[in-house]
């Protein structure tokens, strides 16, 4: 049964909705440092701390496998509404470290019941063509990611309030309409009893493991590149003497990888999940290692490479997603995917964490040669695909 036609829409600005709310700290950063009169290093504490809560989420959520047991679209509302109220708390005239670093923690917590639901409930609805459903999901993941940036960067944004009200706002909403306007899926299998070695019994399918170290290999590179992306302008700035917006250059980067998720998963179609994501880590590998060669380009040129590398690094997202529900039994694709995020996003914290350190000690131009460890070990654990 072919689902109505307002079922991934709503999904897809669903998602963009509540994942607005993922950088929303990071995209007012000036104005948290002056509140909290932390230096440089809040740059790594307001996106790590989301990240740790995330990965905190993911694993109740995995652990008590919420998203296989209760209504996927209520809980999606929830957390919804619970993330939006912790990141309203950005909006106290006087904050301290420990409450801003709660309060991005609370709001990673709850997103892991939107991401990966978001997922679960997209494969609910697409037992067939569930890679390019997730590709344009993902891709609505990327653009939310964007939008605290985009909106930093305008007149409308320039009072840091108005970026956190206006996504809260979004969140609020995006909950809501999903919850009224997507049922439980029809392929939807709930799981009738918790499962607590369900992770142990997933990493023993040889599918799911190989995309899930894949994966891993992703998320290595991906947060870590877009948290540093505006050191990355300020420094071609500065060694340039060029005016480039930070805001909006960032927010531009990253749209872009929304684009390419849409693109991946329509390419998918057509080469499948696997190729699409080997070939896009393969190519933002090779753009952390030229990426010390950017500063020295001209204003259009680094613009472009660094556009085209925001591209690269999402377009395997969603194939991974989609490799990983695929290997999987139905009862246990909300938990699978939520485990996978769980220690993709653990990864991430190292990443960003030494990437904030080396910040303070090597050339920013070189920052970003790390990066290519984590493409480099996905290639080798995806491997070919099985015939």
């Amino acid at each position: 049964m072919k689902p109505k036609p307002h079922i991934l829409p709503i999904i897809i600005l669903s998602q963009f909705a509540c994942t607005s709310l993922w950088f929303a700290g990071n995209a007012i950063i000036d104005e948290l440092t002056l509140k909290t009169g932390l230096g440089n290093e809040i740059i790594g504490y307001v996106l790590s701390s989301v990240q740790f809560g995330f990965i905190t989420g993911t694993l109740v959520f995995a652990v008590l496998m919420i998203a296989d047991r209760f209504s996927p679209s209520l809980v999606f509302l929830v957390c919804a509404l619970l993330a939006a109220g912790c990141n309203l708390v950005l909006l106290f005239e006087e904050i301290s470290k420990w409450v801003l670093l709660s309060a991005r923690f609370g709001t990673g917590f709850f997103l892991a019941g939107i991401y990966p639901v978001g997922m679960k409930i997209a494969a609910d609805y697409y037992e067939k063509g569930l890679g390019k459903a997730l590709g344009f999901l993902v891709g609505a993941l990327v653009l939310g990611t964007s939008l605290p940036y985009l909106v930093s960067g305008t007149e409308f944004g320039n009072n840091p309030d108005t970026v956190i009200k206006t996504v809260s706002i979004l969140s609020v909403l995006g909950g809501i309409s999903l919850w009224l306007l997507v049922p439980n899926g029809p392929f939807r299998k709930p799981s009738t009893q918790l499962q607590l070695n369900a992770g142990s019994k997933l990493f023993k399918i040889s599918g799911y493991r190989k995309a899930a170290l894949g994966y891993f290999g992703h998320m290595w590179e991906l947060y870590a590149f877009w948290a540093f992306t505006p050191l990355a302008i300020q420094t071609f700035n500065l060694l340039n003497s060029e005016t480039l917006s930070v805001p909006i250059w960032t927010g531009i980067v990253i749209a872009l990888g929304g684009l390419s998720c849409i693109l991946g998963g329509l390419l998918a179609q057509k080469i499948g999940s696997h190729k699409v994501a080997s070939s896009a880590l393969a190519l933002s590998g090779l753009l952390c290692l030229l990426s010390t060669l950017f500063f020295q380009l001209p204003t259009s040129l680094f613009l472009l490479g660094w556009c085209l590398w925001g591209m690269a690094v999402t377009a395997d997202s969603p194939q991974f997603s989609n490799l990983v529900a695929s290997a999987i039994p139905a009862e246990l694709k909300g938990t699978g995917l939520t485990l996978v995020n769980c220690v993709g996003f653990a990864i991430s914290i190292v990443s960003i964490q030494m990437l904030s350190y080396l910040s303070e000690t090597i050339n920013p131009k070189q920052l970003f040669l790390i990066l290519a460890i984590g493409p480099l070990l996905g290639l080798i654990s995806l491997g070919k695909k099985s015939s």
